[in-house]
């Protein structure tokens, strides 16, 4: 028998890099693998050793966070269902050609969930993100956390999923944030670290995070020297933010750190003013290997950000930008492993400040070592390929 697996994921950096290591482990245990995604991410698949599906869904430039209304978040809803409509019969036609036995799908991605239901295939959900089930979730009301409740364009988007689901033939509840879970979860967090551990089940596999080949990346050496790495960054979504940018310049740009900050790729340097000389500037820098050489890390808490850290031990400083960020911010000072700041109140004192303080925070630090610990044990891309296979095996 063909040993094939297919992956669908939605094109953003935080969800299909934490699969890739899961990937690479599978092909090297003999699995051939064929992963759906926007042809952005080919090099990245294909250095992992699958075959790269090309679909049509890709990642909207984000707007600036002061733009980012009902009606925004309601198009971006709307436009999985529309390119759902457009991905799913490709890709349902490819698959018939290649069967797959399972499709592991992106926790956001509704085509992939879609696809598991058409081809019958066993579901493995991949969850870059706190994860959820029927005790818990850390996006209930999140749409209205941002806008208020009773927006006419949300119940238009959520009508529109609901439509789709039961036209594909699932449940009306198949919504690509809120569930129902899959028959397996690979949750990319340690369970240390998720809320209401104690109500998640055997469908829920707490793997952690796992850099792979990503932390040798050839592309950044620190500093010569000595002198301690700070690394900034605030992702690749919403980090159109010059403002932001300016008052870490104006933050750490007199020592003792050596500053590696990543500013995206819609802020142009130059508006930024004078750099001073600690200070490196560039669109994106290779995290893993940054994280590797920090001593403290200002962030804006996304998953794959706040887990990469916590992999090194490095201690964080976080402005969260969105709720699931601020859900991340709060757990990170809820265990005791960095500070959160309210972006509306940072000042460039503050930022240092705090900076200097979890980096000499020595409870900050043991926390941080007992993650750590948890997060190796949790056994990354090789226990998640465990449960792939003892998915694949219970079910074949």
């Amino acid at each position: 028998m063909d040993r094939h697996l297919a992956f669908v994921n939605v094109p953003g950096h935080g969800h299909v890099n934490p699969t890739l290591p899961v990937v690479a482990e599978l092909v090297r245990r003999g699995w051939r693998v064929s992963y759906a995604t926007h042809e952005r991410f080919t090099r990245a698949v294909e250095d992992a050793g699958a075959t790269l599906i090309p679909t049509q869904t890709d990642m909207p430039v984000p707007p600036r966070l002061t733009d980012f209304d009902p009606d925004r978040f309601a198009g971006l809803l709307e436009q999985f269902v529309s390119d759902a409509r457009v991905d799913v019969p490709r890709l349902e036609a490819h698959f018939r050609q290649d069967p797959p036995q399972a499709v592991c799908y992106g926790r956001m991605s509704l085509t992939g969930r879609v696809l598991a239901g058409r081809l019958g295939l066993a579901d493995v959900a991949l969850v870059p993100v706190l994860a959820s089930n029927e005790q818990f979730s850390p996006f209930g009301g999140f749409a209205s956390s941002i806008f208020g409740p009773d927006q006419p364009a949300l119940r238009r988007a959520r009508q529109a999923m609901q439509d789709f689901a039961a036209e594909q033939g699932l449940g009306p509840q198949a919504h690509p944030m809120t569930g129902p879970p899959a028959s397996l979860n690979i949750v990319f967090v340690p369970r240390e670290f998720q809320p209401a551990a104690d109500t998640f089940d055997e469908r829920f596999r707490f793997v952690g995070p796992a850099p792979g080949r990503r932390e040798d990346d050839p592309g950044w050496r620190p500093p010569p020297g000595g002198a301690p790495v700070l690394f900034i960054s605030l992702g690749t979504a919403f980090n159109n933010r010059p403002d932001f940018f300016r008052m870490c310049l104006d933050a750490f740009g007199d020592g003792p750190w050596q500053v590696a900050m990543a500013v995206g790729e819609r802020v142009d340097p130059g508006e930024l003013g004078p750099v001073p000389p600690n200070v490196e500037v560039r669109p994106y820098f290779p995290q893993p290997t940054v994280l590797r050489h920090a001593g403290a890390f200002v962030s804006h808490a996304g998953m794959n950000s706040t887990m990469e850290s916590l992999y090194y031990a490095v201690p964080l400083v976080t402005a969260p930008q969105m709720p699931e960020q601020e859900a991340n911010a709060r757990r990170v000072e809820e265990l005791g492993l960095g500070r959160r700041l309210v972006p509306d109140d940072l000042t460039p004192q503050r930022l240092r400040a705090a900076v200097d303080e979890v980096a000499a925070d020595e409870r900050i630090r043991a926390n941080l070592a007992a993650m750590r610990t948890s997060i190796r044990e949790a056994g990354g891309a090789v226990a998640a390929a465990d449960a792939i296979e003892e998915r694949l095996a219970a079910d074949p």
